[in-house]
């Protein structure tokens, strides 16, 4: 897998994360590797540069809130992938575990708090994954990570952008500016989790969250 490819996940895995200082001070880092991509179409690299634009120019603590208010206050743009499929059910563990299982046997032990279904974490082992298991892993997905764009499309949040570029690497059809979307949740009975990606001792754009 060719060296910007692998970066470039790891780029949309940190622009994923809670942006604290750390990640702040690595957003130059990311804004060079998004510029220097072959991955992506000229639309979507200039989205994501937007994107980047916002979190630099953006006062730490409302960065910090806009995250919080996009990902972590109900289930519909939840970054925990199985949520999407099994909510609460049993049946989610499960599948948590096979995806652990999966890390393990690729040589890769997660070392971070976060769930093996939360996105940024995927990313990053898919970052040390060839181009092809990329494509069909993102391409098993691709209707959860549309459903979330579209929804982040409605709220016109600039980290929309993540998702279409993610939807380009799996070939899948992109975002839809006219879909549906779920009528806001009720946040004092909708799921809320922990914010994302708060562990500050992870480099953000390096494969942090697991270990050899």
């Amino acid at each position: 897998m060719r060296t910007d490819h692998a970066l470039f996940l790891r780029a949309l895995s940190a622009l994923l994360a809670y942006p604290d200082s750390e990640l702040r001070a690595a957003l130059p880092e990311i804004d060079t590797t998004v510029r220097n991509t072959r991955d992506l179409k000229t639309r979507t690299r200039d989205e994501l540069l937007a994107l980047l634009d916002e979190l630099s120019r953006s006062d730490a603590l409302e960065a910090e809130a806009h995250f919080v208010d996009v990902f972590d206050r109900g289930r519909s743009t939840s970054l925990n992938l199985f949520e999407h499929i099994h909510g609460d059910g049993r049946e989610r563990g499960s599948a948590m575990l096979d995806l652990r299982q999966r890390y393990l046997e690729a040589g890769l032990e997660p070392s971070g708090n976060e769930l093996p279904d939360h996105l940024p974490v995927l990313l990053e082992y898919l970052s040390c994954r060839d181009g092809a298991e990329t494509r069909e892993t993102l391409g098993d997905c691709a209707h959860i990570l549309r459903a979330i764009g579209n929804r982040l499309l409605h709220r016109r949040s600039h980290y929309a952008a993540v998702f279409t570029a993610l939807l380009e690497l799996a070939h899948a059809d992109g975002l839809d500016p006219h879909a549906r979307v779920p009528a806001p949740e009720n946040l004092d009975i909708s799921w809320e989790e922990r914010p994302a990606f708060a562990n500050d001792r992870a480099p953000p754009c390096r494969p942090a969250d697991f270990r050899r």
